[in-house]
């Protein structure tokens, strides 16, 4: 039976979306411009369109002053692509959203101003009674279902993005150069490691990176990144190793324990 075409113009289905997190410590337009030159080396599809959100939090006390269409276009010199911002008052809603910009909670996305309205009616109504308390015979609540993990058995191309929401993200094939793997938890690859490789991206310190072959472009854990544009560490590199977070640096070491490197 052939598949019949829907009659609605439009379809609205779930989609993962992960967008980099521009985190802002000056308002200084020039000052952002040099630090993402600096930060590029200059490569002009370092980013590859990713989406941004920009967070201000840092500075709160002169985000008043950021000139927002300047700062849209500065980042999408470089190929980021703003869809939101973060850490704003309440005062720079209406500026913002005037520019084109969500605003997000930082929680799950950016909320349309309906839902945050939503739930300011809801915190707004009498709290129900309490439930009266189980009887001691009553059988404990199950615990709720791990988030499994996400298997790839097969190569991950050039171009090609991977994202293992939630949990961790198992490659047993190579990743080649120019791909893209992402996990919300720890990234296992039991092959080569070529291309980029973001762990923790909801914000895990604690996720990790193993590779039987260690030779990433780019590696990142929990929103810090570090490039190889000068190569991986001799000593490691093409190694089976693990990549985490100490403090505020990448550490790299070998899978056996005396080698390490940061």
């Amino acid at each position: 039976m052939p598949n019949t075409p829907t009659s609605l113009p439009i379809e609205i289905k779930i989609s993962t979306v992960v967008a980099i997190s521009t985190i802002l410590h000056s308002s200084d337009a020039a000052a952002i411009d040099a630090a993402l030159h600096q930060m590029t080396g200059g490569v002009a599809d370092f980013f590859e369109d990713e989406f941004a959100v920009i967070d201000v939090a840092a500075i709160a006390h002169e985000a008043a002053a950021i000139d927002w269409p300047a700062l849209v276009a500065l980042l999408k010199k470089y190929r980021l692509n703003a869809v939101a911002v973060r850490g704003a008052g309440p005062e720079l809603a209406e500026a913002i959203r005037a520019h084109g910009l969500s605003l997000d909670d930082g929680s799950s996305g950016a909320r349309a101003p309906e839902r945050a309205q939503e739930e300011a009616a809801a915190a707004a109504e009498p709290a129900p009674a309490p439930a009266p308390a189980p009887s001691p015979a009553a059988p404990a609540a199950p615990a709720p279902a791990p988030v499994a993990a996400m298997i790839i058995d097969t190569p991950v191309r050039a171009g090609q993005r991977i994202y293992a929401r939630g949990g961790d993200l198992i490659i047993t094939a190579v990743v080649n150069n120019g791909a893209e793997i992402i996990a919300d938890g720890s990234i296992h690859v039991y092959a080569p490691l070529n291309g980029r490789a973001l762990a923790g991206a909801s914000g895990n310190p604690e996720a990790r990176i193993f590779a039987l072959a260690m030779q990433p472009e780019l590696v990142s854990i929990a929103g810090v990144y570090r490039t190889f544009d000068d190569g991986f560490p001799n000593d490691l590199a093409r190694q089976p190793a693990q990549i985490r977070l100490v403090g505020d640096r990448l550490d790299i070491s070998s899978l056996a324990p005396a080698t390490s490197r940061a």
